[in-house]
């Protein structure tokens, strides 16, 4: 009898065929919603019960499966930038937010008060050690683990150099940790709503690319007078970004607006206690990779919230690592912040093209307390050192970073920092998103500083025999001509006299040394003209 059961059964079972799903019903699109399922399209787990989703590759989606991003129709961004569009074609949720976004973050974490507490440090100062580790486990399945090698300009400084290689991450960015955690602690419900955020940074970079990756609807508002690379760049990523306004603070407004409207969290980078320990996860990783570490040095300024994260496992599992901060000398804002005890209230927008996020963000007070207690030092640096510290990773690291990413090993070139000759020492690169024509002009500026793109100017008589002795004399000292322009007009002296200036590019300063010396003994005229 129990196998004339069993055939029954599976005859039973096999009789009832799957629902086939249609190529439609499959179609996700976080941005426009179906009017068939009551305004938005939602997919469901096979099991409604179940907490997550397994894929076929053993990644595990927030409730539902990590579908491959989409690409957004450029037709859907014409004419997109004004409010009136948004009111009318896009269909919003009806759902509002109501109270303070830290408590929907709070909420999102699915904790009890006082575990959430325990994280933001309102008590102690302190992220707790078990939730960064929580956070370096869950990341794991979105971010991937960055290098931290031996650097070759070890020997040049004297010190054991490691690189903490956070520019290879996908958009760039080390906040790429923070945000997908961030995105990830939301509440299933929020994240079928979407976000929305009003900057053009990193941190919306960071955010356009993993909300697209989880499907979370993300809308980015920036002043009309944004960059069009960085316009182009978010959209890529797969974010709707609406131009609005002439400042940053028209954008935010509006972006809160469409918030309250719409029923969208509005989001900005701010010391909440996921993004803080997301970004911590790059202190635990470095603590792992290098052994016997004595000292981390971390770009400090607008970039507290990392500062904070990152020091916090790192002191927890040896508080004698040094943990140092560097700044631009022209925006010290952490030292005068530690000089008042206080963080700042608001930081003025400043659209500094080289420092950027440095002097742009700003920091809470959970992440100025805790850096308060954790850090060691704080140091500035000139924009000159920034410049050669580019320029000496492109050159012996292959690194393109920006000011940010630079910043650290920037502290170490300018000698601010003799304590840590002969000790193992490891540089954050935390960002490697410059613009190319900027990195030109940054790459320019550096060889002058470094004395190895020089100018001079000679006079000579008019004619051929001369100029081609000059040129002669360039050869045989073997260095580059870049450069060369003749001027006669504004020669008052001889109206057969012709005014030189060459612009060279010489190996080291001695070889420019060397050059001046022998110029300077051959043409009376001679003009070495300095940075």
């Amino acid at each position: 009898m129990h196998l004339a059961a069993q055939l029954l059964f599976s005859r039973s079972v096999s009789n009832k065929s799957p629902k086939k799903i249609s190529s439609e019903d499959e179609e996700y699109d976080p941005f426009w919603r179906s009017s068939e399922n009551g305004g938005q399209q939602v997919h469901q787990c096979p099991s409604a019960g179940s907490d997550s989703c397994h894929q076929g590759d053993g990644q595990i989606g927030n409730g539902c499966p990590l579908l491959q991003p989409r690409a957004i129709n450029p037709e859907r961004l014409k004419d997109f930038g004004e409010d009136e569009y948004l009111e009318k074609d896009v269909k919003t949720c009806e759902v509002t937010i109501t109270g303070r976004t830290e408590t929907q973050l709070g909420n999102a974490l699915n904790m009890t008060e006082h575990k959430t507490n325990q994280i933001l440090g309102m008590c102690s100062g302190q992220i707790q050690f078990e939730d960064i580790s929580v956070a370096a486990f869950k990341i794991s399945n979105g971010i991937q683990k960055t290098p931290c090698t031996y650097s070759r300009l070890s020997k040049q400084y004297g010190m054991d150099l490691y690189l903490k290689k956070e520019y290879l991450h996908y958009t760039g960015t080390v906040k790429e940790r923070g945000v997908w955690y961030l995105l990830t602690s939301l509440s299933k419900e929020q994240q079928r709503k979407g976000v929305i955020l009003a900057s053009d940074n990193n941190f919306s970079k960071a955010m356009a690319h993993h909300a697209t990756e989880l499907h979370i609807p993300i809308f980015i508002i920036v002043p009309t007078n944004t960059s069009p690379d960085k316009v182009k760049t978010c959209r890529e990523y797969g974010a709707m970004v609406i131009t609005y306004g002439s400042s940053v603070q028209d954008s935010r407004s509006h972006a809160k607006k469409l918030a309250t409207e719409n029923g969208y969290l509005y989001l900005q980078e701010e010391d909440s206690a996921p993004y803080l320990a997301g970004l911590g996860t790059m202190g635990l990783e470095v603590y792992e990779q290098v052994n016997k570490l004595d000292a981390v040095i971390l770009p400090a300024g607008g970039e507290c919230n990392l500062l904070a994260g990152a020091a916090a496992p790192i002191k927890h599992l040896n508080p004698g690592i040094t943990v140092i901060g560097v700044e631009p000398e022209n925006y010290p804002t952490l030292q005068q912040s530690l000089e008042l005890g206080e963080p700042p209230a608001d930081l003025a927008c400043t659209s500094h093209r080289l420092y950027g996020e440095l002097v742009n963000a700003s920091f809470g007070s959970n992440a100025f307390q805790i850096t308060k207690k954790l850090i060691d030092k704080v140091v500035t640096v000139k924009v000159e050192d920034i410049l050669l510290a580019i320029l000496r990773l492109i050159e012996y690291e292959k690194a393109v970073v920006d000011a940010e990413g630079a910043i650290g090993l920037a502290a170490v070139v300018a000698g601010k920092l003799p304590e840590l000759k002969g000790k193992r020492v490891v540089i954050a690169l935390c960002s490697g998103n410059i613009d190319i024509p900027l990195l030109h002009q940054c790459l320019d500026r550096a060889l002058v500083v470094d004395n190895r793109l020089c100018k001079f100017s000679i006079q000579l008589t008019d004619c051929a025999g001369d100029l081609a002795k000059l040129l002669e004399i360039l050869a045989r000292e073997e260095v580059q001509v870049l450069n060369i322009t003749q001027e006669r007009a504004f020669i008052t002296s001889d109206i057969f006299i012709v005014k030189v200036t060459c612009v060279i590019k010489v190996r080291d300063r001695m070889q420019g040394a060397q050059l001046q010396r022998t110029l300077s003994g051959r043409y009376a005229t001679f003009t070495w003209l300095d940075q």
